[in-house]
């Protein structure tokens, strides 16, 4: 049983939208793919890890200006040409419906403006590790970058399906990339990230990403041993490609770093109790009747029911 479980919300409704058929409609049409399996992975996670606390972390801001500012290449390639990002019309049709069903199940919905789910989910978890073990479930490898063994820490990572969740702390971390476990978010900086347009250290491939953070621990302790003009610890060709890559390790450590201190009201006052049933069970029928989410709400009642 995890005490907090926090859910990279917009990472699992588009991972349901593009694994369940869009010819799952509506009555009227509408496609509710990404709805239903939402909620068929909310059921399933609630199901087998019975959290005490639940958060569906949200997108604010899915490009925050100031990562923009820092990198301009973050997430460029992701941009519409009306300046929005590139969701699927049939996704963004169903992210209001999204909203009304978690709110009428009285789940806890939270993202704060200027600001990434990620964001979020590594406010909360830093906040909720004083309580108890905090569970992420997501599928965005950054994520790793907030693993501790202290809470315990950990990210459920969603690659093989909820079904199939890969649990990931620091000696999973460590196991898998030949990293200090906590030290993911500085080796995705040297290594890059093409997904979120982190261009990466140029000439800089995953081992020598793994054995710069091994040796100095995070892109600050490269800078220092830079300024101090120490050839100790870098493999051959490496000192000379971080000394070219100052400016960039500069502004990727901003747009890499989770942020875990934000100050914000939608977050203070959160509750985040797993509700043992519904907050309005009128408007999960008319919901449920409207969007045909007959089967997937009644797994999820059962699930909080138990």
């Amino acid at each position: 049983m995890s005490g907090l479980m926090l859910l990279d919300t917009p990472s699992l409704y588009f991972r349901a939208f593009f694994g369940v058929p869009e010819s799952v409609t509506a009555p009227d049409g509408t496609p509710v793919n990404a709805v239903r399996g939402l909620i068929d992975m909310i059921a399933r996670l609630v199901q087998d890890r019975r959290p005490d606390r639940l958060v569906c972390c949200m997108d604010a801001d899915w490009r925050p200006a100031f990562r923009v500012a820092a990198l301009p290449s973050y997430k460029a390639h992701r941009v519409a040409a009306d300046g929005g990002d590139q969701t699927p019309d049939a996704l963004e049709a169903q992210l209001p419906v999204i909203d009304q069903v978690l709110d009428a199940f009285g789940l806890a919905r939270a993202g704060v403006p200027g600001y990434e789910a990620d964001d979020v989910i590594g406010t909360l978890a830093v906040r909720g590790a004083a309580d108890g073990p905090v569970d992420i479930v997501t599928g965005d490898r950054d994520l790793f970058q907030l693993v501790d063994d202290r809470g315990p820490v950990a990210v459920l990572y969603t690659a093989r399906g909820v079904r199939n969740l890969q649990v990931m702390g620091e000696k999973e971390v460590a196991a898998k990339y030949g990293i200090p476990g906590r030290g993911y978010g500085d080796y995705a900086t040297l290594r890059g990230d093409p997904s979120d347009g982190l261009p990466g250290v140029p000439g800089v491939g995953d081992k020598t990403a793994a054995a710069l953070v091994t040796r100095f621990g995070s892109v600050g302790g490269i800078l220092a041993a830079l300024d101090a003009g120490t050839d100790e610890g870098f493999p051959a060709g490496a000192r000379r490609r971080m000394e070219a890559a100052r400016e960039y390790l500069a502004a990727a450590e901003t747009v890499v770093r989770v942020v875990t201190d934000i100050d914000a009201p939608e977050l203070a006052k959160l509750d985040d109790r797993l509700p043992a049933g519904p907050r309005s069970g009128e408007a999960l029928v008319e919901l449920a009747d409207r969007w045909n989410l007959g089967g997937p709400v009644n797994r999820l009642l059962n699930a909080l029911a138990r």
